[in-house]
């Protein structure tokens, strides 16, 4: 029997990305599978009814996507803890829901996920392989969140970032700052060298350095260890607070040369470490600006106020959120072909739907499945464990 595929609205405040988009049902058709999508589910990314049906999507009530074998989300209650919980009594034994959801953090609601008897793949928990690139949301969604970050830096620094040579006199370009070298880091070395800016960056990572330097930046070297600073999933792992505390002291020199400092560095499931303190930004001259991309996290710099704009002694600190929001028609666009790429693994002929467990990427991406949390690295952070059943 065919799998039916449903796509609800996003009801996360301010959350303007759909799951998938119209191209993406035409995709899955031709796998074998029906798609129900919500009434407006993509409407703010920029998706028109009359273009799902068009694909092949039926255009259903909510609660009608609800009874879809596979649930596709943006955010599951996890993410969306607040609206979700109206989701979660939608849901019913036997259903997948493959979405974002925090689960190293949300753990009342991969407990709630399990007691309902559903299954939760979590885009977050996605491996790092070769095989994965094609299925790696957390890559997309950093591409879109390093790009707008640089926009925003450029749009509130009172210089340019460019070096223009004009009738006035010579402007000089703006010197970029960028802390953590991952994907939304690169991305945002990318784009401020593009709009003529100086760049330097830093990771604690120095295996980074070839790919800082071949997108034009200089790479900074600090003075101090940092031994195993890479994880077997190829994330940044969280250091000692000595380390942290030296990283800082040889920073600060740095930062003093800056306009601008986009920061990155964030560690999953875990409060994003500190690395620039109110001291540090006090190095900085007026009018410089910091983008706090970990903002979500907790933030990089201690000053970071999320979602708001703080000044402190003339520099600006931004802590945005949802950076991927802000651009939602591509981060859809991005996310669904994530999204089609994993459920490849799982449709089969003529539309028929199996969770392989012996695949490695369904494997670690799977949070909850029988009424039980299966993940290992969920249940490494419970205590006590969860035990069948999915009750603590």
């Amino acid at each position: 029997m065919a799998v039916t595929v449903g796509v609800p609205r996003e009801t996360y405040v301010g959350e303007r990305r759909v799951a998938l988009v119209p191209r993406a049902c035409e995709a899955l058709g031709k796998l074998g599978a029906n798609t129900l999508v919500e009434q407006s589910a993509g409407s703010e990314a920029g998706f028109a009814d009359e273009q799902y049906a068009a694909r092949g999507a039926r255009i259903a009530s909510r609660e009608d996507v609800f009874q879809a074998d596979i649930v596709l989300q943006v955010r599951t209650p996890g993410a969306n803890p607040a609206a979700g919980r109206d989701d979660l009594a939608r849901l019913h034994a036997g259903q997948t829901v493959i979405g974002f959801g925090e689960p190293l953090t949300a753990l009342d609601e991969d407990a709630a996920l399990a007691r309902a008897g559903v299954s939760l793949l979590a885009m977050e928990l996605i491996p790092r392989i070769t095989r994965a690139q094609t299925m790696d949301a957390l890559s997309s969604m950093a591409t879109i969140a390093g790009y707008r970050a640089v926009l925003l830096a450029a749009t509130s620094l009172p210089k340019i970032f460019p070096m223009l040579m004009t009738a006035a006199g010579t402007i000089t370009p703006a010197r970029v700052l960028v802390l953590g070298a991952g994907v939304a880091g690169l991305q945002a070395i990318s784009t401020a060298r593009r709009l003529g800016a100086v760049v330097c960056a830093y990771d604690v990572r120095s295996a980074v350095k070839e790919q800082i330097e071949s997108l034009g930046a200089k790479f900074v070297v600090l003075d101090i260890d940092a031994g195993a600073s890479e994880d077997k999933g190829g994330y940044a792992k969280a250091m000692g607070e000595d380390f942290y505390r030296k990283q800082r002291e040889q920073l600060t020199n740095i930062m003093r040369e800056q306009d601008v400092i986009i920061s990155t560095a964030a560690v999953p499931g875990k409060k994003a470490p500190t690395l620039i303190t109110a001291e540090m930004a006090s190095a900085m001259a007026p009018g410089s600006v910091i983008v706090d991309v970990a903002a979500e996290r907790g933030g990089n710099c201690e000053l970071t106020k999320p979602g708001e704009t703080v000044s402190h002694n003339g520099v600006q600190i931004l802590g945005p959120l949802n950076l991927p929001s802000s651009a939602p028609f591509h981060a859809s666009q991005m996310y669904s072909s994530n999204l089609v790429s994993l459920l490849k693994l799982m449709i089969g002929k003529e539309g028929a739907f199996k969770l392989n467990r012996e695949d490695e990427i369904i494997r670690e991406a799977l949070v909850t499945h029988g009424g039980e949390i299966v993940s290992s690295r969920v249940n490494e952070v419970l205590t006590p464990p969860v035990p069948a059943g999915g009750r603590r």
